[in-house]
């Protein structure tokens, strides 16, 4: 088996497959495994949001008694942090690999048939009974606005800065931009999003939405319902000509311009059209149920893929692909969940009420705010909620959301729960410890039926 790219689908499918007993040659043209969201997106991300936020419990602390005056970031220490972490889960990924017997080399790799591959750098062609395309995504571009990486720049260089700007404008209000926004606003930057659609983080529940929207660090300005119509470069930045919602311009002047507006999936130069591959009209590859595309003995996995462009979908689809592929017959796709690691943070998994409403359900609707949770209250974080939505009559649990503390890790418990179709009186019922903010997931699903005992219930 030959793997196309190195990042978590790829390395999964391939770390997978060779523990089946498969010969697999890994190719990715970066030195560093793990790609996008190992080097260039989820870890290094969160390092800098973990350290944002130390910093903004710190300058907090005076009224927990704790005299922390003159706390500072060292930019460069910040980065060198940063970097270590980085390094030593992609060094991480390569020791697995090594150790699996995964043949690594590094090179372009382009189909020349579906079972031939020619990679460019070491010279030389594969031979392979299944061929894996996991070349993953790439940041999608704005007329005008076309990166060049020191004005006009990707989330991957706002990563990797030489220095804290002090004026920064974000184009595009989803989740990467609401992530960076948020730490740059809390290390100093004056930040200006500028988001088309009517609201920030479109999409996700308007409801878990608006805690966000009302807990914005200080310097974080956001204009929703707008454009930019115009940038100009000036001496040390530049200067964006806006358009708001009540069609006036305004002007906003920044050191750069963060575009976030999504991500495209990176199938060009991979030979794919030459040899027959279908992709759809926005550039997926289409794969079946197996993960096989319309070549036989050629598969596409992660965000090369029809789906949400997420990591850990990436890796479960890497590793469903590899057991196809020797034989074992793939299992249905779990739930996904989705978080935005802003503060609070958004986790959502399953279907919202809309959505479950637009579907023809009729449903029932729990909620637990964490104004009520004792844990919440210790950790001086009780913005946000836990919010279950059922299925009337049966109980079952059709989708949860949860905005406020730790929600990105509160959210495996209750994609669980979806996987195993279990319902509002099976999910309560459960003995969680106390104190956690795990309660508030059991007190949220008992609120419907009358069991909660900490919120007022129907």
């Amino acid at each position: 088996m030959v793997v196309i790219g190195g990042g978590i689908a790829g390395y999964s499918a391939a770390i997978r497959a060779a523990g089946l007993g498969r010969e697999v040659a890994l190719v990715e043209r970066e030195e560093a495994l793990g790609g996008t969201c190992l080097n260039h997106g989820c870890i290094p991300t969160k390092a800098l949001l973990h350290v944002a936020q130390l910093l903004h419990e710190l300058r907090g602390a005076a009224k927990f008694g704790l005299e922390a005056d003159g706390v500072s970031l060292d930019w460069g220490r910040l980065r060198a942090w940063k970097d270590s972490v980085v390094r030593r889960l992609s060094r991480g990924i390569r020791f697995l690999c090594e150790r699996k017997g995964v043949e690594l080399i590094r090179g372009e790799a382009r189909l020349i048939s579906p079972g031939r591959v020619r990679v460019e750098g070491p010279e030389l062609e594969l031979e392979a009974g299944a061929v894996v395309v996991a070349t993953g995504s790439v940041p999608v571009e704005l007329r005008g606005l076309e990166f060049d990486g020191e004005r006009v720049i990707s989330s991957r260089e706002a990563l990797s800065l030489p220095r804290k700007p002090e004026r920064m404008l974000i184009v595009g209000a989803g989740y990467i931009g609401m992530e960076l926004g948020t730490f740059f606003a809390r290390v100093g930057t004056e930040v200006a999003v500028v988001e088309l659609m009517e609201r920030i983080l479109p999409g996700l529940d308007p409801e878990l939405v608006s805690h966000v929207a009302r807990a914005l660090p200080p310097g974080l300005d956001v204009h929703t319902g707008s454009r930019v119509v115009g940038v100009e470069r000036a001496a040390g930045g530049i200067v964006a000509r806006v358009r708001g919602p009540d069609g006036a311009e305004f002007t906003v002047e920044a050191e750069l311009v963060l575009v976030t507006v999504g991500r495209r999936p990176r199938a060009e130069g991979l030979g794919l059209e030459d040899i027959g591959v279908k992709r759809d009209e926005r550039g997926f590859i289409a794969v079946d149920g197996r993960f096989e595309t319309s070549v036989p003995g050629v598969y596409a996995v992660g965000d090369v893929a029809p789906g949400p462009m997420l990591a850990h979908r990436a890796h479960w689809e890497g590793k469903a692909a590899a057991e196809a592929i020797c034989g074992r017959r793939p299992g249905r796709r779990p739930p996904v969940p989705a978080v935005v690691f802003t503060a609070p943070e958004i986790a959502a998994v399953g279907l919202s009420e809309s959505e479950a409403r637009e579907r023809g359900y009729e449903t029932v609707i729990g909620k637990f705010p964490f104004t009520a949770s004792g844990r919440a209250l210790t950790l001086d974080d009780a913005h946000g909620l836990v919010k279950v939505v059922a299925e009337k009559g049966s109980g079952r649990i059709l989708g949860v959301g949860i905005v406020g503390p730790w929600a990105s890790e509160l959210i495996g418990e209750a994609s669980l729960a979806l996987r195993h179709g279990m319902t509002l009186d099976e999910f309560g019922g459960a003995i969680r410890p106390h104190p956690t903010l795990s309660e508030a997931l059991a007190e949220a699903a008992e609120a419907p039926l009358g069991g909660a005992i900490h919120v007022l219930g129907p």
